[in-house]
């Protein structure tokens, strides 16, 4: 629908965002990784299954591979790291460069790892929960990412963010309208049977849990919805 280029949104308390830029980081190596690896053994290895998860598959699924396979529970953090295609990254990634550096901002780095950690958790669970017989293995930042979206817009919805409309034209709007509509879309998406292998329901998951957490992660005093600032 868009495509974030930047907000007009300075650090208050931070120096850098090395979270945020950290998380990027290791998202691009363990991409790069994959690409040169062949055996695809470790998207079984690493990936969230809900039928595993939830113990709903009538036995183990995961087939022996050159990797490790992790407990099921830790698949909740490792799927998050992996990505489909380069513009599976890139998106997930950009969304992540424009808006966590101010999340991270409103409540440290320790507590914003954590913070986009327990959001691609709760889109996991969510997605888990809602395909509880599925064997396809669920991977990306996209739950965790959302969470981000979630809680800049619970944060900053006066700011100014520009964006490529329909990925040609900009446009500078606030991030009402900008984070509002693609909120909007995830929810309008699970009532369309499309046949997209988007995981529209750990989307939902991360919302909900980047709309929570926010609240109770930030640090004392940060306000929410902009209150108490200018903005033009």
């Amino acid at each position: 629908m868009f495509v974030p280029l930047r907000d007009e949104n300075p650090l208050r308390v931070i120096q850098w965002q090395w979270v945020t830029v950290g998380i990027i980081a290791l998202n691009v190596i363990i991409f790069g990784l994959q690409l040169a690896t062949p055996d695809q053994g470790y998207i079984a290895d690493f990936a969230a299954i809900p039928s595993e998860l939830l113990g709903t598959g009538g036995g183990v699924l995961r087939k022996p591979s050159a990797f490790y396979a992790v407990p099921e529970p830790l698949t909740l953090i490792t799927y998050q790291f992996l990505h489909g295609s380069p513009m599976h990254l890139i998106g997930n990634m950009l969304f992540l460069w424009v808006f966590g550096d101010n999340v991270e901002d409103s409540m440290g780095h320790v507590r914003f790892l954590a913070f986009y950690l327990l959001c691609g958790v709760a889109g996991g669970l969510a997605h888990a929960v809602m395909t509880p017989s599925s064997d396809v293995p669920l991977i990306g930042a996209s739950g965790a990412v959302a969470g981000v979206i979630s809680a800049y817009l619970i944060l900053h919805p006066k700011v100014r963010v520009w964006v490529l409309a329909f990925r040609f034209i900009p446009l500078r709007i606030t991030a009402a309208w900008a984070l509002g509509a693609w909120i909007a879309t995830q929810f309008v998406m699970l009532a369309i049977p499309d046949g997209s292998p988007v995981a529209w329901w750990a989307h939902i998951g991360g919302i909900l849990a980047g709309a929570f957490l926010i609240v109770i992660m930030r640090r004392p005093g940060v306000p929410l919805f902009d209150q108490g600032q200018r903005t033009v």
